[in-house]
């Protein structure tokens, strides 16, 4: 039985033992429900509270998944892990494939601006075609 339906039943209990208003005992059990009574009241108050803070609760943690996942995708286009720089610099990588021995290799964008690199698993000349640059750093 819950909070509310057990003090119906006490109250009901109390109206059928037919008690005399004026004594002092039945001023103290009326008393004590309500008492009661407001006891249940205020906890049906904090029930509702924390209904609202837990949706509030999950609503900030679905806003916080979405920044962490666009912080997440940052992180994936600014990582560089190509010299000893903090993540902050603008080096940009590339995969290649060397046409004779097929090893893939990732190069920076300084590499493929200068235009040549010998395979480090063949010896391979490799060579780099830049049409536009993209930068703003540069005169093309």
């Amino acid at each position: 039985m819950e909070t509310v339906e057990s003090l119906g039943y006490l109250k009901g209990l109390l109206e059928g033992l037919d008690l005399d208003d004026n004594k002092k005992e039945t001023k103290a059990i009326k008393a004590i429900v309500d008492v009661l009574e407001n006891l249940v009241e205020d906890i049906d108050d904090v029930a509702e509270g924390m209904e609202l803070l837990a949706e509030q609760i999950d609503a900030v943690d679905e806003d916080l998944a979405d920044v962490e996942d666009y912080l997440a995708e940052d992180d994936d286009d600014f990582d560089c892990d190509c010299c000893d720089c903090d993540d902050d610099c603008e080096c940009e990588e590339f995969e290649v494939e060397c046409p004779l021995c097929g090893a893939e290799i990732t190069v920076d964008e300084d590499t493929v601006l200068s235009g040549t690199i010998p395979c480090p698993n063949c010896g391979e000349m490799l060579e780099f075609e830049v049409d536009d640059c993209c930068c703003d750093d540069c005169e093309d």
